[in-house]
């Protein structure tokens, strides 16, 4: 006989904390540093009128809705609301600069944002872009509205009056699985920001396997707090796995102050954490100081290949593992996590680090792995040959939003991530190198092509390269190598304030120049950056 065909769509997660975990607390810290709380049993009557309010806006089931806001409970209920009403959450970057959030606004076709009040200035920049044209409401998630020029020219509610006053239960939709749920733009790596489809099946998915002890190992007893923003990646997709399963979760919203970060995991007793090494690093002193944080099982670091320093400190000084894991946007993200395999159960732990913590990890169930070289034939897993990474599974993405950048897609199914790996006889890869000698600060991507291509636009510079170099706070940042016209003198300062009016945002602004007399060239004629990683690298 056969089993039940039921459909893997946000229905089938949504009711089960509400009726199960009813009285399990959801936790956000507010921008005034105090608590606010509530139950999964509150948060399954508030997305239900959310989910009623969305339907008052005239919206079709396709449309994008988006959302410009931090971590917080009612991002949380519009994780939920839009994706069970048919439509699709579309999380904007905070930290994309305005003309690129014009680009994705526009690109995506929002018919709707929610953004939280502190954040307002940064849409009506994009409205004074002009960029605002197809949206019709904008929802400020508080209890009412500040004054702003965006109600000229579209409706302007508060959340909290939108939603109140609705229907507490809405009736499940009959939703086919395949039907996209979330967008989520890249970072914009080479040219303008790519947009990937994620659909109820492929978040359900990635929802049960991140929960299993190869993932992230999230259950009912935990209490989660995912550091990573809810606007990237959809924060790991870890707001949809703790609801899944009804553990804990705690959220901080806005600017990330290292000694408020961990005086909120200690009092809400966190016991998995995920975010990206910068956050670590940032934390690490401050956990120190209070002699360790001994609720938390485990840290999941993404976003950039952590040090080792980094990892042996949380080991050694700490007592927490600082658990590696690999993905992108396009793979939802979850791909890979760094456990080590039961028989190296006896290992001692500086082998345990050298074989696995330090290495992109063991693919999840599911996820299919191959490293090619140049030519597209698969290299040996001997922990010596490199090739590219390429990956398939359930939730990778199969092609772009609007069919760009095709040239990422094999036509044997493949999705080539532009990654430069080794794998190991295990099982275990690391990431050696980035194919297309991207910039990765704080686990952002910042393009060297774009910036170079600004700089040499600039009065004086006749030629410039971005190379990364490595940074004790933000693993990288970018350095700018120029060569002038004669008698021009162009520095640090004008190159900044110069990609900032070009639409740069602060925290891709490079911290250094170098002026040569020439750069180096390969025997193509292309900017060699191997000399000079080589001589600035360091």
């Amino acid at each position: 006989m056969a089993m039940m065909d039921t459909p893997l769509t946000t229905w089938l997660l949504f009711g089960h904390a509400p009726r199960y975990f009813h009285d399990t607390e959801i936790v956000s810290c507010l921008p005034d540093g105090g608590l606010h709380r509530c139950t999964y049993a509150d948060f399954g009557r508030r997305t239900q009128r959310l989910m009623h309010a969305l339907d008052s806006l005239g919206l079709e089931r396709g449309d994008r809705v988006a959302t410009l806001a931090w971590n917080g409970h009612r991002h949380l209920e519009a994780y939920w609301a839009v994706p069970c009403t048919g439509r699709v959450l579309h999380t904007l970057n905070v930290r994309l600069s305005a003309d690129h959030l014009a680009y994705v606004i526009g690109h995506a076709e929002d018919r709707v944002i929610l953004v939280d009040a502190d954040l307002l200035p940064l849409l009506e920049q994009v409205y004074g872009l002009g960029a605002l044209a197809g949206v019709t409401h904008v929802v400020v998630l508080a209890d009412e509205v500040p004054s702003t020029p965006l109600s000229r020219a579209v409706t302007v509610v508060a959340y909290e009056e939108l939603i109140g006053g609705r229907p507490d239960h809405y009736p499940p939709l009959d939703l086919d699985e395949r039907t996209p749920l979330g967008l989520c733009y890249t970072s914009g790596t080479t040219g303008c920001p790519k947009g990937v489809v994620y659909t109820h099946r492929s978040t359900v998915l990635h929802a049960m396997t991140a929960a299993t002890a190869a993932g992230v190992a999230i259950g009912p007893s935990d209490r989660v707090l995912p550091l990573v923003p809810m606007f990237h990646a959809n924060a790991w997709g870890l707001p949809y796995t703790a609801t899944a399963y009804g553990a804990k979760q705690v959220f901080h919203g806005g600017r990330q102050d290292p000694s408020a970060l961990v005086e909120l995991m200690a009092t809400e007793r966190v016991t998995v954490a995920a975010g990206v090494p910068t956050v670590w690093m940032s934390v690490a002193d401050e956990i120190a100081a209070r002699g360790g944080l001994p609720d938390l099982r485990h840290v999941m670091c993404g976003g950039a290949r952590p040090p080792g320093s980094l990892i042996e400190r949380y080991r050694r000084e700490l007592g927490i593992p600082l658990i590696q894991g690999w993905g992108m946007t396009e793979t939802s993200p979850l791909a890979s996590m760094a456990w080590p395999k039961e028989r190296m159960s006896d290992w001692d732990e500086e082998r345990v680090t050298g074989a696995v913590r330090n290495r992109a990890g063991l693919p999840l169930p599911g996820v299919q792995v191959e490293i090619r070289d140049e030519r597209g034939r698969a290299v040996p897993w001997d922990g010596e040959s490199m090739g590219e990474l390429l990956v398939r599974g359930p939730w990778i993405a199969g092609s772009y939003f609007g069919g760009e950048g095709t040239d990422r897609f094999t036509d044997d199914g493949w999705f080539l991530t532009g990654d430069v790996a080794v794998g190991s006889p295990d099982g275990y890869f690391v990431i050696t190198d980035r194919a297309k000698d991207l910039v990765k600060s704080g686990g952002e991507w910042i393009s060297s092509v774009d910036m170079e291509s600004a700089v040499m636009a600039m009065d004086g510079v006749t030629e410039a390269a971005v190379i990364a170099v490595p940074d004790e706070r933000w693993q990288e940042r970018p350095l700018v190598c120029m060569v002038l016209r004669p008698g021009a003198r162009v520095g640090l300062a004008e190159v900044r304030e110069h990609l900032k009016e070009t639409g740069f945002a602060r925290w891709q602004l490079p911290d250094q120049v170098e002026v040569l007399d020439a750069l180096p060239r390969t025997g193509t004629g292309k900017f060699d950056k191997k000399v000079l990683r080589a001589r600035f690298g360091a």
